[in-house]
């Protein structure tokens, strides 16, 4: 079958994968797909084999206007995979775990393929709702080109404080590994932390993010900032207020049957593996003990290169979901 233009501007079920160099890949999906699809990277589940490869400069031409949408920024470990999920189910809207060409996009600073790739992600099968994009950690440093593009989006800022933010992401050599390397690549935004410590480098990450999203809320009623202790403590009353946001009529008791049940005691990123809000704050605390002398570090970082995280922190308080 011929796959046309158009075909790729407005079917979902051609998604927009990634780039490679001056080629844009596309491949095949379907409701199910997305579904199944815990991170549209590498890990996506496809429908079926098979990919196109189209010329990005014709596809730049004529891409069509728009779809709004919805989103989740997150620093990381904090919860958004289980926010997202739980939002999956309240409607009939496609849900997009951090798409591999956006943060394409953030990593590489490649303004020009924005319009593009915010087009693709806001295609819609017939009568469903908008999509719901989770993005991923570099996507934050590019809040403003996207909100110039999509204004009237709305958003969740899903944060840790810092303390629990420096426990989660040096609590293991992977996550310190996936530390080093996001940081790196995010030297345009960062600065050159050649030589920096693990600590250093959280206390960074954690103060740009949290900066990042204090200057996108500011002021912005559509926008709204969420403590992942205030969504763990208490889920329902964050789904309610996360589906007023995005528009969304839940039926009556759903919110109380999606908390119940198994989404929140199994691991989110891991089907059926146990684990719910008891055993995440007893890993958190044991982590914390453990990497005080690190969380220290990353505060005397911060205020040592002058971050007003205090500041920055206040304004999400009063952008709270």
């Amino acid at each position: 079958m011929t796959v046309t233009l158009n075909d790729l501007y407005d079917n979902p079920d051609h998604y927009l994968h990634s780039f490679d160099g001056e080629y844009a890949v596309f491949v095949p999906m379907d409701r199910d797909a997305y579904a199944r699809s815990i991170f549209l990277d590498r890990r996506i589940q496809l429908a079926r084999p098979g990919a196109i490869r189209a010329p990005i400069e014709p596809l730049l031409r004529g891409r069509p206007p728009m779809h709004g949408g919805r989103w989740i920024f997150h620093v990381a470990h904090c919860g958004s995979t289980l926010l997202a999920n739980a939002l999956e189910q309240l409607g009939d809207f496609t849900v997009l775990r951090e798409p591999a060409a956006l943060r394409q996009v953030a990593v590489s600073r490649a303004g020009a393929l924005l319009p593009l790739v915010l087009s693709a992600m806001a295609k819609r099968y017939p009568g469903a709702g908008p999509t719901l994009v989770k993005a991923n950690v570099p996507v934050n440093f590019i809040l403003e080109d996207i909100a110039a593009l999509k204004p009237a989006d709305q958003a969740i800022l899903l944060y840790h404080d810092l303390p629990a933010y420096v426990a989660a992401v040096l609590r293991s050599d992977g996550h310190r590994g996936w530390l080093r390397a996001v940081t790196s690549e995010l030297a345009w935004a960062l600065g050159d932390l050649t030589g920096a410590t693990d600590a250093e480098r959280a206390g960074a990450l954690w103060a740009g993010q949290i900066a990042s999203f204090a200057r996108f809320a500011d002021g912005r009623a559509d926008v709204r900032a969420l403590d992942a202790d205030a969504f763990y403590a208490d889920p329902a009353a964050t789904l309610r207020a996360a589906a007023a946001l995005f528009g969304m009529t839940p039926g009556e008791g759903t919110i109380e049957e999606i908390v119940a049940g198994p989404l929140f005691t199994t691991y989110s990123k891991k089907p059926g593996e146990p684990f719910d809000n008891a055993r995440r704050l007893a890993r958190r605390h044991e982590s914390e003990a453990a990497l005080r002398p690190e969380i220290d570090a990353a505060m005397e970082w911060i205020l040592r290169e002058r971050f007003a995280a205090a500041d920055d922190r206040a304004v999400l308080v009063a952008s709270a979901l």
